[in-house]
């Protein structure tokens, strides 16, 4: 699943494609799972003849800000991604395979074409995406239920020691909750658990204020590199345990060469260290 880098880096590009210019032509497929709560044809009539101004993000979600409101938000479910025509197209960080190159790609849910020539298309090949129309997408559900953006709102270490003090379970299973930190996928918190050197299975409760503070150091750098090298997982550095977690590969290390083991915590599998992660 598309995590908060991978969505950025699609922010990114898809801003230098729409931010200024006017959505001439909009095609949507009719797909009412996709899009929920609003049907396909209304959106291309909310998107046709508008201006885009800006492109924003918080976590996994993506929306566009209009010259005129309603505005169209996006989250890419699974494999959901903005393409580009005669873009080199990067493959998810979770996945070995490239997308398929051909325009317009297979599974595009919306097909915008801009007054300067250009297009953008969102896919969804599994159908766990959505697009929906709000007037104030920050304001309202399903962003505004999200916790904080760890690129764009990181708590100081007062701040993220009260919001931990307010949490029960296990920390693997706070760092996935979309409503504590918005857009901390599968592998990257496995990548911040290790980085602290905390043991996933710990109770929230029991963390020191010491562990407390490298959690949320780890999360901040984790995330921070992820988005400087544009989600690339080559350039991701060479002693990350992401580089080792896919698979439950058998007899795997890390760079220091101690072992990588597998669990299900929270429901999803987890790599971690044990040597390393208390």
């Amino acid at each position: 699943m598309p995590e908060l880098p991978e969505v950025e880096r699609s922010r990114r590009r898809v801003s230098a494609v729409v931010v200024g210019r006017t959505i001439e032509r909009v095609s949507c497929d009719d797909d009412s799972i996709v899009f929920e709560g609003v049907a396909p044809r209304a959106v291309e009539k909310a998107l046709h003849g508008r201006r885009v101004e800006a492109v924003h993000r918080k976590g996994k979600y993506l929306w566009f800000e209009l010259d005129q409101r309603p505005w169209p938000i996006f989250h890419f479910g699974m494999t959901g991604s903005f393409r580009i025509p005669d873009q080199v197209v990067l493959p998810l960080a979770s996945s070995a395979r490239s997308p398929d190159p051909q325009w317009p790609p297979r599974f595009t849910k919306i097909h915008l074409h801009l007054n300067d020539g250009g297009e953008t298309v969102m896919t969804n090949a599994r159908r766990l995406g959505r697009i929906r129309l709000r007037e104030d997408p920050a304001t309202e559900p399903p962003v505004s239920r999200l916790g904080f953006d760890p690129l764009l709102e990181m708590p100081n270490e007062e701040e993220f020691r009260a919001l931990m003090s307010e949490r029960k379970g296990n920390i693997k299973g706070l760092l996935l909750n979309q409503r504590f930190a918005a857009g901390v996928g599968n592998w990257i918190a496995d990548e911040v658990l290790f980085q602290a050197e905390i043991d996933p299975r710990r109770g929230v409760p029991d963390l020191s204020g010491a562990e407390v503070e490298s959690l949320r150091r780890a999360l901040r750098r984790v995330v921070e590199v992820a988005v400087d090298v544009d989600a690339e997982k080559k350039r991701f550095p060479s002693e990350w345990l992401f580089h080792r977690r896919w698979g439950r590969q058998k007899d795997v290390t890390t760079a220091a060469g101690d072992p990588v083991e597998h669990l299900t915590v929270a429901g999803r599998t987890t790599a971690w260290v044990p040597k390393v992660q208390r």
